[in-house]
């Protein structure tokens, strides 16, 4: 059986939150409409076909922290990213299909395609996945921080986010290695304040339960293993 996936990334650009890469096989002789470029379609209809590729592809989905991206640089956290998602198939695939150049692997062949989420309908309905992944997650994250208007800017440095950062800092999920937000880290006096710890340590745990109930909703749609 020749199986074919693609797979896209979202997520390299922003300044706060994870970057997410999603693996799709598409099942033979699929009635799926609209399937191109995730950024080229509304999120309303975004959502309307996320929901119709998971119930009946084989969709793997992976996803890196800004914790992880600070470690690694984000170029090898997205290849980590789509590591995840392949391996997070249901079916292991015969040919990768990847959104601008292949992926480095000893393991997987794969032919990386320019432009690949407007040409190749698999990648298509992977960047489609990826997007509203890592939306939804910066939606669910906005009450915890919603400072920095998550929900809107998805993480990305619109003016709004930047006064945001430069009043109250770098946030728990902001990539620190990244641009304007290594020059706004908390400062030593901040960290050394009782009440801000009192804050981070709050934070910290809403962050650990929602992540939780994302990984939660992963396993039972199948999303990953």
């Amino acid at each position: 059986m020749n199986i074919v996936c693609g797979i896209d990334e979202v997520g390299r650009g922003p300044l706060a939150g994870p970057v997410v890469s999603a693996a799709v096989v598409l099942p033979d002789n699929h009635s799926i409409k609209g399937l191109k470029d995730s950024k080229k379609i509304s999120p309303k209809l975004r959502e309307e076909l996320f929901d119709e590729i998971i119930s009946i592809s084989d969709v793997g989905i992976g996803v890196v922290s800004s914790r992880q991206i600070d470690r690694i640089n984000i170029l090898q956290a997205t290849y980590v990213s789509m590591e995840k998602a392949l391996k997070n198939l249901k079916n292991s695939p015969n040919k990768i299909l990847v959104d601008g150049f292949s992926l480095p692997s000893e393991n997987i062949k794969s032919e990386g395609i320019i432009k690949g989420d407007e040409k190749i309908e698999q990648i298509s309905a992977a960047s489609i996945i990826a997007k509203v992944t890592r939306d939804r997650f910066m939606k669910l994250v906005d009450p915890i921080f919603p400072e920095y208007d998550f929900s809107n800017n998805k993480g990305y440095g619109t003016k709004n986010h930047i006064n945001a950062l430069k009043i109250k800092k770098a946030s728990l999920i902001h990539r620190m290695t990244f641009e304007p937000v290594k020059s706004n880290l908390p400062n030593k006096s901040l960290i050394k304040n009782t009440s801000y710890n009192n804050v981070i340590i709050n934070k910290k745990k809403e962050l650990k339960t929602l992540n939780k109930e994302i990984n939660n909703w992963f396993k039972l749609n199948n999303l990953i293993k």
